[in-house]
């Protein structure tokens, strides 16, 4: 982010959000100009017990404060710090934050300027039934076989939603003077994320699922390349570079004679040969060792 641009310059948060997603959303919240405040409990974040360089890099620039919510003590250090927050951020359960006292309707008369986004699981109801990014994703086919997903992918794009949140609720806050309650679901965020698979592009007989042969993975002579010549233009020149003849820039990529002869075209260069054609060429590929 440019450094220049801070749109939540004096903006106050104060999280309670442990995890992946709370984190993750503060972060990008400090990068926009945020005086961020996290609370943990006692016993700390589990999230640094997983991943500690992550922890530390979701946490830099962020002021960290251990309290006891479910003691008087803990609870007035806590509103202190409300009476001059504008944004709490929190990844309870709604039941569990409504029994710390901290439920919308009674913030929303101590704080009227306050705004609370909550990162919940599923929505409405469904919030107090507990899951994981992992069952998020499977739920909506992001996990199709036996294999684990290759990143947590509900909970960052749950963080993502959470930022975009509380930008809603400071220009809320701005015309209205006043604090709004807005909720973030991880199941919606993997839901949003997994669109283009309801959709059957991302399927094996889908257009960037392995059906075109400019949008694939394939083997070179030491290593691996991802090859994303989608468009007409781009997949123009692929072809080119391998000597290929086609009629047609959209319809020649889905049959299986132009990936087998991208295929061995392809088998027959080094990962630096492919990295300077695609420099070269004007071609979106990447090659790997």
């Amino acid at each position: 982010m440019n450094r220049n641009t801070k749109p939540l310059k004096g903006i106050r948060v104060i999280s309670l959000a442990l995890n992946l997603p709370g984190p993750a959303a503060l972060r990008r919240l400090a990068d926009m100009g945020a005086r961020c405040t996290k609370i943990n409990p006692p016993a700390g974040d589990a999230m640094k017990a997983y991943t500690q360089a992550g922890y530390e890099m979701l946490h830099s620039g962020v002021r960290e404060l251990s309290l006891d919510l479910k003691t008087p003590m803990g609870q007035a250090a806590l509103h202190k710090r409300l009476a001059t927050t504008d944004v709490l951020l929190a990844s309870f359960r709604p039941s569990a934050l409504r029994k710390l006292g901290l439920g919308w309707a009674s913030l929303r008369k101590q704080y009227p300027q306050l705004s609370l986004i909550q990162i919940v699981g599923a929505p409405g109801p469904l919030a107090e039934v507990p899951g994981h990014d992992l069952t998020y994703q499977a739920e909506v086919g992001l996990v199709p076989g036996l294999d684990l997903p290759a990143s947590l992918f509900a909970d960052m794009a749950g963080a993502l939603l959470a930022s975009e949140a509380t930008l809603q609720a400071v220009l809320q806050q701005k015309t209205s003077g006043r604090g709004s309650c807005r909720e973030v679901a991880l199941s919606e965020a993997a839901h949003w994320l997994a669109l283009p698979r309801q959709w059957k592009m991302t399927t094996p007989d889908g257009p960037v699922g392995g059906a075109h042969a400019g949008y694939k993975l394939y083997p070179c002579k030491d290593g691996r390349v991802a090859v994303a010549a989608l468009e007409p233009h781009f997949a123009q020149r692929l072809c080119e570079a391998a000597g290929l003849s086609i009629s047609h820039p959209v319809r020649d990529l889905f049959k299986p004679a132009t990936a087998k002869a991208i295929a061995g075209f392809l088998a027959t260069l080094t990962v630096d040969q492919l990295n300077t054609l695609a420099q070269t060429r004007d071609i979106p590929l990447l090659a790997m060792r």
